[in-house]
């Protein structure tokens, strides 16, 4: 399973409403359930947010790569939000976030699965040109297409 195995148009969010972390991770965690790839939305951002509170998620350059791992994820994928507005963050530049991959990983994925997309998409994201590109783009077409380069 590659990075872009797990993206679709319709789990991607380039105007993300909320001003807050926590508001952020509750929006993409809607596009998930609506998109049919969970089976509960207040189990999954509990643990979402439980993750949260072990380490930080916010990799640098604006990006921030959330995950959970739980019984209410029926097929491992992530979900993508930018927001216009700099999210704080505990990020290891100390710096906010604009740009979330949320991962949403099936209890049978969490092993091999669960850290092969975390080190895909962290490699893919420490480039500053896809990150740029990222933040640039203006449909969830192109974001789909920058990750399946």
């Amino acid at each position: 399973m590659n990075a872009s195995d797990v993206l679709r148009n319709d789990r991607i969010e380039l105007n993300l409403k909320s001003d807050t972390k926590e508001g952020a991770l509750a929006e993409l965690t809607e596009l998930l359930y609506k998109s049919g790839a969970l089976t509960d939305k207040e189990g999954f951002l509990k643990d979402v947010l439980d993750r949260e509170s072990i380490s930080t998620t916010g990799i640098g350059n604006g990006i921030a790569i959330p995950h959970g791992k739980s019984a209410n994820v029926i097929e491992t994928t992530a979900a993508i939000g930018r927001s216009a507005k700099p999210l704080e963050w505990e990020s290891v530049d100390d710096k906010p976030v604009n740009f979330i991959v949320l991962l949403a990983v099936n209890e049978n994925d969490k092993t091999g699965v669960h850290v092969r997309l975390l080190s895909q998409m962290a490699r893919k994201l420490a480039s500053e040109e896809t990150c740029r590109r990222l933040l640039e783009a203006e449909t969830a077409e192109e974001i789909t297409a920058i990750f399946s380069e």
